[in-house]
């Protein structure tokens, strides 16, 4: 009996740690511009110990975000008017011993292949690691995909891709929660149309 009390205390100490890892949508904005319709969140997570280690190894890490926008009908099925998708590769330079965050519009196939939209160095895994959890005014779809005022739903996700490890990684890894780094999020949409600027009135002119 006291095994089996000891066996079940260790499975949940197993879970709480495997929960604690999950991530966390801790912000999240969706909101229409000028020029298109942008999202920011906050993915918050725990890197485990085993990403980290690789990491530290040289092999980079890639996570994936990708939003699919719908419009709802009663009718029928719901229609994707807009999808996008943005790859950020963290990685570590052992000659530097900095981190180097790159962030890439759509799906890559390999570091080799790699023409980020934006790169940046850090110091430290926790400077580099909020740059990879943070969204920034993300343009997700064009203003004219977006009807003003309808019902639209939003569905998010934010994974840490695996396809991208190195085929032995991949073998190894394959339904290990301690490589699953996964939230998502369903969200109601209804944007109003973008305001027109209000006009400065004409400055008048000083008599002389």
């Amino acid at each position: 009996m006291r095994r089996f009390s000891i066996l079940l205390a260790y499975a949940f100490l197993l879970l709480f740690s495997h929960a604690s890892r999950s991530a966390e949508l801790t912000q999240f904005n969706v909101e229409r511009g000028d020029d298109g319709v942008y999202l920011s969140a906050i993915v918050r997570f725990d890197l485990p110990a085993v990403v980290e280690d690789a990491l530290l190894k040289g092999i980079p890490m890639f996570f994936v975000a990708e939003v699919d926008t719908y419009l709802n009908r009663w009718y029928w099925v719901d229609k994707r008017v807009a999808s996008a998708t943005r790859t950020i590769r963290l990685a570590y330079q052992p000659l530097t011993r900095r981190w180097r965050v790159n962030i890439v519009s759509g799906l890559i196939n390999n570091s080799a292949g790699l023409r980020a939209n934006l790169n940046q160095n850090y110091d430290t895994l926790a400077e580099a690691l909020s740059a990879v959890q943070r969204l920034s005014r993300w343009r997700i779809a064009d203003n004219t995909e977006v009807e003003a005022d309808v019902a639209h739903k939003l569905e998010f996700s934010f994974n840490l891709d695996l396809s991208q490890l190195p085929r032995p990684f991949q073998i190894g890894v394959a339904g290990q929660k301690d490589w699953t780094i996964s939230a998502q999020r369903n969200e109601r949409l209804l944007l109003g149309a973008v305001r027109p600027k209000t006009a400065l009135p004409p400055a008048k002119e000083v008599d002389k």
